[in-house]
C-alpha cells in the first residue's frame, strides 16, 4: 500500500541508492592498493530521479519473476571523474572515499527522515 504513494516510493529509492553507493565506495576502499584500479561511483540520485517514473522498477531475485530487473540494481556505476592516478595507475584516494561515505550516510539519513515524517503525517491523518 505504501509503495503506491509517491513520497514513500521516492524515499525508498533514495535509501536504496545510498546503500548501493555505499557498496561502491566500500569496493573502492578495498581496492585502494590494487594497481590499475579506477575509482567508481554511481550516477547521482538527482539524475536517476530526472529519468522519470520508469527508473524505479521492481527487482527480481530469480529468473521466474516477471517484469523485474536483475538483482545488480538499477544504478549504473561510472568511473569517477577528476581522480588523480598514482604511479601504479590506481585512482582511489582513501580520504576522498571517506568524505563520500559521510555524504552517503547523510543521504540515507535524509531518506529515512522523509519516510518517517510522511508516515507520521499519514498516521495523524488516520487519527492514530
Amino acid at each position: 500500500m505504501y509503495k503506491n504513494i509517491e513520497v514513500f516510493r521516492v524515499s525508498h529509492a533514495m535509501a536504496t541508492h545510498a546503500g548501493s553507493r555505499q557498496a561502491v565506495i566500500a569496493r573502492n576502499m578495498a581496492n585502494s592498493d590494487t594497481p590499475g584500479y579506477v575509482a567508481r561511483d554511481l550516477v547521482p540520485f538527482a539524475a536517476v530521479l530526472e529519468a522519470g517514473p520508469g527508473s524505479f522498477t521492481q527487482k527480481s531475485t530469480r529468473m521466474a519473476h516477471l517484469n523485474g530487473i536483475d538483482h545488480a540494481g538499477p544504478y549504473a556505476t561510472v568511473a569517477r571523474d577528476g581522480a588523480m592516478a598514482d604511479p601504479n595507475g590506481n585512482t582511489v584516494s582513501v580520504e576522498t572515499e571517506m568524505a563520500h561515505a559521510v555524504s552517503v550516510k547523510r543521504q540515507h539519513d535524509r531518506a529515512v527522515a522523509i519516510y518517517k515524517s510522511a508516515l507520521g503525517i499519514m498516521r495523524s491523518a488516520l487519527g492514530r
